[in-house]
């Protein structure tokens, strides 16, 4: 057993490497896309926004289909779909078809998504200990993979599908092949089938906290993907060059922060990480907007990718443990809350920005992300189910104490 859980680990740990090589890939070459098919200024933020609600949509769908097919099997097939899309965006030359492949992205990263940390979430489970920050980390360390790449497509002036092509030969049969290895659920008399844990439904005003925190740190993220090389060049004054360094430097900040985020959950507990996280991702929203320059600009990113980087990862798990008999219920439907998020961080931050000012839009994500401390006792390993602030006591203890409660 100790073998498959760790061709399990590698083998999810991989996919969640193939998938953020792939998104990065699409994100980065945005201009690009735009470009191929004469995407107006004005019919591209539709395009950007049809994704993540495509997103959530193929996350309810994953819901639904957990209950009759293991989440093993939908992440099997759905990574060879988002990697075909992605070799469609890049291959078509008309805008239905670009817009084709986009749908087929967003639908397929939706039950991606859901489906990896269903798997990462009860691999965890059955660990015993922290090991979702891992593989999150592999997706950051794939996002600068993949960015690396659409930085020499775009340098040596490569056409789309060329870029994409070698990524796409590479981790097409890669995933596939490592897809024999996933692990589903707890272990049994097979280590495949998911065991029966006294599931019980998803009760959203519990799962609400979480949330939240998801669309906080989404928030928080996608203001840095859409607006850190425009902030760094139009309000710090950096040259175009150092503008799209802030992006790199938050991608290798969040692979430093996971690599080592498992060990702070195990010494001190997912609530303190949780904390820690969201005051220094704050300080770095707080250091960005009254950055007299560019350089100091560059250090609230950094900030920022070290504090951000943590609460996702801590988010899935907590869902899980708050629900652990319903736990890929729960998680499909906190993944909704990551497009979200994504949807409303963007246009927010634009919004003030054009209304106000643009160092003033970086308060109001750091405000969200401050607010994540008022709900980090829901990432207790003894979640508060009953509202009142205090955790309880778990039912193998009840009557050891000195009151029964």
């Amino acid at each position: 057993m100790t073998d498959v859980l760790r061709r399990g680990r590698a083998s999810l740990a991989f996919s969640f490497f193939a998938q953020g090589a792939t998104f990065a890939l699409l994100v980065t070459r945005i201009p690009a896309i735009q470009d191929r098919y004469g995407i107006s200024d004005a019919l591209l933020p539709a395009f950007l926004a049809a994704v993540p609600v495509l997103a959530g949509v193929g996350s309810v769908t994953t819901e639904q289909l957990v209950k009759r097919i293991r989440p093993s099997r939908i992440l099997r097939w759905s990574q060879p779909v988002v990697l075909l899309a992605l070799l469609g965006v890049g291959a078509g030359d008309r805008l239905v078809e670009v817009a084709v492949a986009l749908g087929a992205f967003g639908l397929a990263v939706g039950a991606l998504d859901a489906s990896m940390n269903m798997l990462g979430v009860s691999l965890q489970r059955t660990y015993g200990r922290s090991i979702m920050l891992g593989f999150h980390a592999a997706y950051s360390l794939g996002g600068i993979v993949g960015a690396s790449l659409a930085w020499a497509g775009a340098h040596w002036h490569l056409s789309l599908f060329v870029s994409y092509l070698p990524v796409a030969l590479v981790l097409l049969p890669a995933t596939f092949v490592g897809s024999r290895w996933y692990v589903d659920g707890g272990f049994a008399s097979d280590p495949k089938e998911p065991v029966a844990d006294g599931a019980g439904p998803v009760v959203f005003k519990l799962l609400l906290p979480l949330c939240l925190v998801m669309t906080f740190a989404y928030i928080g993220d996608s203001t840095v993907s859409n607006w850190s090389a425009k902030y760094l060049q139009d309000v710090l004054g950096s040259s175009e060059q150092l503008a799209t360094v802030p992006y790199n430097v938050y991608m290798v900040m969040t692979l430093v922060g996971r690599a080592v985020g498992d060990f702070g959950v195990r010494r001190f507990g997912a609530v303190a990480v949780v904390r820690v996280g969201a005051v220094v991702a704050a300080l770095g929203f707080a250091v960005v907007a009254v950055a007299p320059g560019a350089w100091v600009g560059m250090l609230g990113f950094t900030l920022l990718g070290l504090g951000l980087c943590v609460i996702v990862p801590q988010t899935f798990a907590a869902a899980g443990r708050l629900f652990p008999g319903s736990s890929d219920t729960a998680i499909a439907r906190l993944n909704i809350f990551n497009y979200v998020g994504f949807l409303i961080g963007s246009p927010l931050v634009g919004a003030l920005g054009d209304a106000w000012n643009y160092r003033g839009a970086m308060l109001v994500p750091m405000v969200l992300v401050l607010a994540t401390l008022g709900y980090a006792r829901s990432f207790s390993s003894e979640p508060d189910r009953y509202g009142d602030g205090y955790e309880r006591p778990r039912t193998a203890d009840v009557g050891r104490g000195s009151n029964g409660l």
